[in-house]
């Protein structure tokens, strides 16, 4: 009961600075993950990649939610929310000092180093944040205020493309025609230089990183817990997590879901590429889908739960991504690199609702299923290099059909979108029928 006086206890004020407080985390969170659609084509052209070798970023990334979830959850359980919010800041920070080594070496493996770590940072204030705003008020109304977190983090991952696509990907294309006239040992020089260019902004980014670690210490959070009171009605017989279907069909609607965020926000840039829009065009795409989904998010703040249940959102946000997606592979130039920015209103409510979803009723078991929830982030980690090996085999198949080398990257890149179709069946299985199963049997 000690819990529960401590959740309830908490005043509305008290509420409102947590939740400001947790908008920032979402902020630096979304900040660091979306930097990875302009660093994607970075690093194929530093370090002379396939597409499908370049998706390993985002794997690097998103991986860790699968090494990390688990173990956060204990680390959380052993030292709280603000303390592992802190850590996670702080590991955060780690990773990105590995990028000045990296690209001094100019080695794929550095850097993909710094970014698990980076990632190990992020499972850590993923597992924290997540629940916590979860657990901050009434679960009915968890969507509005996850949405609310969404904000905040396609605003910040909007900035991170707009300005680590100006800083990395800045005369990217002068460079790379150059690299082919030249000798090996000046064309190793340019590629050193373009490398050198993520030194500056990454140290900056640890130095603040650092600096946040050592604020979310102070900061004014309350030390709330979930409990049975939580989740009311919740079948506390039940002895395993995995007793709960709904529960473990959402963590397999979270893992496609963000596969299928991930290729939307960090493969648009590379695909305007491939369509032949110039770099300094194609910078400006990836913010395209997450303002897509930032006016999605203030939609379902407005509709969610007066209006629609966060239920039906997410049929129709599955349905519209079917829709979009069968449009992006059917069009071609400006129109079809607009649907795949699209993806971000059908995207938007998909992880609000599937959280309150798929936590529904889990009482003491709450926790544990958060902790799953997050280690479906690791679809991040693998969708995007099958969508990369999708275009790898499809550009090998054209080539040999005889299509032009101008056309070939285009009509590969956008073939590739098909793997995008089972992604969002997925997701309208669980909103119609997954959630709905509470039980493995009747009795």
């Amino acid at each position: 009961m000690a819990n529960t006086a401590k959740h309830t206890a908490a005043p509305q004020e008290s509420k409102k600075v947590s939740i400001a407080i947790i908008a920032g985390m979402f902020f630096i969170l979304g900040f660091v993950t979306w930097i990875n659609g302009a660093l994607i084509p970075f690093m194929k052209a530093i370090n002379e990649l396939t597409d499908q070798q370049s998706y390993l970023v985002a794997s690097a990334s998103y991986i860790s939610f699968v090494v990390m979830a688990l173990p956060a959850s204990a680390i959380l359980k052993k030292i709280g929310y603000c303390k592992g919010m802190s850590l996670g800041l702080f590991i955060m920070g780690l990773g990105a000092l590995v990028f000045i080594p990296a690209a001094e070496a100019r080695t794929y493996s550095y850097f993909l180093i710094g970014i698990f770590i980076q990632g190990a940072g992020m499972t850590l204030l993923q597992t924290a944040v997540n629940p916590y705003i979860t657990i901050l008020g009434p679960i009915k109304s968890a969507a509005k205020r996850i949405a609310i977190m969404g904000i905040s983090n396609k605003v910040a991952g909007a900035l991170g493309s707009l300005i680590f696509g100006a800083l990395l990907l800045s005369g990217i294309e002068a460079t790379q025609e150059k690299i082919k006239s030249v000798e090996a040992t000046e064309k190793s020089l340019l590629l050193d230089q373009m490398a050198d260019s993520v030194v500056w902004p990454y140290l900056v980014m640890a130095l603040c990183l650092f600096i946040f670690a050592f604020l979310i210490r102070k900061a004014p959070l309350p030390d709330l817990e979930a409990n049975e009171s939580d989740t009311p009605g919740a079948a506390t017989s039940k002895k395993s997590v995995l007793q709960y279907p709904h529960l473990l069909f959402g963590v397999l609607a979270l893992f496609v879901y963000v596969g299928v965020e991930v290729i939307a926000g960090d493969s648009i840039i590379s695909y305007g590429l491939a369509l032949g829009f110039p770099a300094e065009q194609s910078k400006f795409f990836t913010s395209y889908t997450l303002l897509a989904m930032v006016c999605s998010y203030g939609l379902g703040i407005f509709l969610i739960p007066k209006y629609i249940e966060q239920r039906n959102a997410l049929i129709a946000s599955a349905v519209l991504g079917i829709i979009l997606s069968f449009l992006i592979i059917n069009t071609t130039g400006l129109t079809s690199v607009l649907f795949v920015a699209a993806l971000g209103i059908a995207n938007a409510m998909v992880w609000p609702a599937i959280w309150p979803l798929a936590l529904d009723n889990l009482g003491k078991h709450t926790k544990t299923g958060s902790a799953l929830l997050v280690m479906g982030i690791s679809g991040g980690a693998l969708i995007p290099p099958l969508y990369g090996r999708l275009v790898d085999t499809n550009k090998e198949d054209l080539i040999q059909e005889g299509v032009t080398t101008a056309e070939v990257a285009g009509e590969a890149a956008n073939s590739g979108y098909i793997i995008l179709i089972p992604c969002y069946l997925i997701i309208l299985f669980f909103a119609i029928w997954g959630c709905r199963i509470k039980s493995w049997s009747k009795t």
